[in-house]
């Protein structure tokens, strides 16, 4: 496999577009609340992207019929939007991705809906502490196990 090298004009296109991500990931927060059907944060979500002259990156690829990939709770990863309206207590996650001129940008987030109990409020804060120990073992020189055993060795003394 060779590895491309991305100039940094190329490498500033990728961080535009990965920041519209962020925008319609904060745009659609807004509107998660009880009641509140995935199919239409979906169409916020379509609308905020071709309003800022880009392409929802997942909307036809491979046949996908969404802009967004939305799961609630245990659902598995890359849930399709739909009918289904969020609860309050539910954990939504929301992936998404645009190609802005020309470049990918893709993130996703987990959003709690309404009140959630305690053990969802320490799982949320545990995983994103998983998750910023990744990133701080993430560095030149660094080896893929040293990231993974950070996160794994931080939730298992946090589990229960």
């Amino acid at each position: 496999m060779q590895i491309i090298y991305k100039t940094p004009e190329q490498i500033e296109l990728i961080r535009v577009s990965s920041l519209l991500v962020g925008d319609t990931l904060a745009e659609v927060a807004a509107l998660i609340k009880p009641g509140v059907k995935t199919i239409e944060l979906d169409k916020i979500a379509e609308t905020f992207i071709r309003d800022h002259q880009s392409i929802p990156a997942f909307k036809g690829y491979n046949g996908f019929p969404a802009s967004l990939c939305i799961s609630v709770n245990a659902e598995i990863v890359h849930g399709i939007p739909g009918k289904r309206e969020l609860k309050d207590g539910d954990v939504v996650s929301i992936d998404g991705g645009v190609i802005k001129d020309g470049f990918f940008g893709d993130s996703a987030y987990s959003f709690t809906v309404g009140e959630v109990t305690s053990e969802v409020r320490k799982l949320i804060r545990v995983t994103k502490e998983c998750l910023l120990n990744s990133i701080e073992m993430a560095v030149v020189g660094g080896r893929i196990g040293d990231i993974s055993a950070a996160v794994q060795d931080h939730a298992e003394i946090n589990h229960r």
